[in-house]
């Protein structure tokens, strides 16, 4: 028979241990947490509003719950609601599962939190050098917890790090993006060649020929290098390099020496060009042009403090 609140007095049919798997078998998270309300204050209807749902809800949970256990759990009056002794004894085992619940989810966030509170980048020389400085200053403006680590190196040593784990997030020059790395612009830049003062080209009245360009050794980058990739695509092949460097600033001193020409980019280039220590030699028959990137993971967006950097650098 059914009582007048609506719940039913007829002994409840055990179906546990009827098999399939342990989900099926125990109560889901929120029906133990409405229980263990019910137990605390007594009453179904005020554990339903503490909870969020509607009375209504929190009954027809309730009658899930002891058909999935198959015994009656609560005991309804007009005075409130009360535990009956096999839904008391459910109740204990209940508050252990809510807490075992509640461990794991601050363990989690411990380690959103671990993971928030450091980020490991890697950037190619150029970006390294005259661009990352500025958004990581932004960055701790917002994240000032965030310890960011840098792995600089040429574009291809970038994409390694990024692929095997090493960097949350990469900042790439070249032509191309290898595989297994989604990536977004971030800015352009153009690559310029330059010289000494006392150096011929800088005495030319006309544009240097790419022809010319493609045949004189020049001091580069080595391979691997966002400028070399560039410069390469450009020309199909220039001369074999006059001298190879592992770094921005390295290519600079030598051509302001005299040892020869060099290609480089223009965002390293401003104070040598203003103080007259390095010139710029125009070229006909060629731009040399290139995308800068955010490199990560394919499939994997970056996230925490990897996303704010990312946004940062396209503000």
């Amino acid at each position: 028979m059914s009582r007048s609140d609506g719940t039913d007095d007829r002994p409840v049919r055990a179906v546990a241990g009827t098999g399939g798997g342990l989900s099926h078998r125990v109560p889901e998270l929120g029906a133990l947490e409405l229980l263990l309300a019910v137990a605390r204050l007594g009453s179904l209807g005020r554990a339903a509003r503490e909870l969020g749902i509607t009375q209504p809800a929190a009954s027809s949970r309730i009658r899930s719950m002891e058909r999935q256990l198959g015994v009656a759990l609560v005991e309804r009056s007009p005075r409130g609601s009360r535990l009956t002794d096999a839904g008391a004894l459910v109740t204990d085992w209940a508050r252990r599962v809510v807490e075992a619940a509640e461990a794991f989810d601050a363990g989690a966030q411990a380690l959103r939190d671990r993971r928030d509170s450091r980020l490991r980048v890697a950037a190619s020389m150029t970006i390294a050098e005259y661009l990352l400085p500025g958004w990581l200053i932004a960055l701790r403006g917002q994240r000032p917890d965030t310890a960011v680590s840098l792995l600089a190196g040429n574009s291809t040593v970038v994409a390694e790090r990024v692929l095997s784990g090493e960097a949350d997030l990469g900042f790439v020059e070249g032509v191309s993006v290898a595989g297994g790395l989604d990536s977004v612009v971030i800015a352009h830049d153009r690559l310029i060649v330059v010289t000494a003062p006392g150096h011929a080209w800088a005495r030319r009245r006309r544009a240097l020929d790419v022809g010319e360009l493609a045949a004189t050794p020049l001091i580069l980058r080595e391979e691997g290098s966002g400028t070399r990739q560039v410069l390469d695509a450009a020309l199909g092949g220039p001369a074999r390099p006059l001298i190879e460097l592992s770094s921005t600033t390295a290519v600079k001193a030598s051509a302001a020496s005299g040892a020869g020409p060099a290609v480089l980019s223009e965002l390293a280039l401003g104070e040598e060009l203003s103080a007259r220590r390095l010139v710029e030699i125009p070229v006909d028959g060629v731009r040399l042009s290139r995308a800068l990137r955010a490199v990560w993971p394919t499939g994997h967006r970056p996230a925490g403090p990897a996303r704010d950097l990312l946004a940062l650098t396209r503000s």
